[in-house]
């Protein structure tokens, strides 16, 4: 059977429709079946992790970003605004977890952390994505932050990427895919 010529640009014209919007996201994690979407893996994987635990980490499983991790939050939240919601302290505590995740990984080498724009993530549940920091990035357009609690929310549907230049933080927000400055 011959596939006609038309069948391939409808087939990519609807790509991305195919592709979770994380913003309208539905999943609940007191009723566990609404869990089981792609775009909540993140949720369920939060749900394993102890009550009492604030943070943990995870490999990020994409094989296309091998050298990863990714950081994410015990709680949960309105999807798009879960980093808005959380306390001054919880979102220090969140930064600073994953900086020091960081250096863990990568103690010799520059590092990265990526918050992706709502309309950029694939998955409901925030989380930030912990890399190296590619070479000979341009660096304008930041604010400087001396501690993690200095680092602002990012406006609804905005994204964020930081990284340390001389014991100071580099934050550079408005931003839509942070991660993409990070070693895949």
């Amino acid at each position: 059977m011959r596939i006609p010529r038309w069948l391939p640009v409808i087939a990519l014209c609807l790509l991305p429709l195919s592709r979770a919007d994380v913003r309208g996201c539905l999943c609940d994690a007191a009723i566990p079946e609404t869990l089981e979407a792609r775009e909540c893996g993140l949720c369920k994987e939060a749900e394993k992790q102890p009550a009492d635990m604030a943070y943990f980490f995870l490999r990020d499983t994409n094989p296309n970003k091998p050298h990863r991790w990714l950081a994410l939050p015990r709680f949960h939240g309105n999807h798009p605004q879960q980093l808005a919601e959380m306390t001054p302290q919880q979102r220090a505590g969140y930064w600073s977890a994953a900086i020091a995740k960081a250096r863990e990984a990568w103690p010799n080498d520059p590092w990265g952390i990526a918050l992706n724009s709502s309309g950029k993530r694939s998955q409901c549940h925030i989380h930030l994505h912990i890399g190296k920091l590619l070479p000979d990035l341009p660096d304008d357009n930041f604010l400087v932050v001396d501690e993690p609690a200095g680092i602002p929310v990012p406006r609804d549907g905005d994204g964020v990427w930081i990284h340390a230049v001389d014991g100071r933080l580099h934050v550079h927000a408005e931003v839509a895919n942070g991660e993409l400055n990070l070693e895949r």
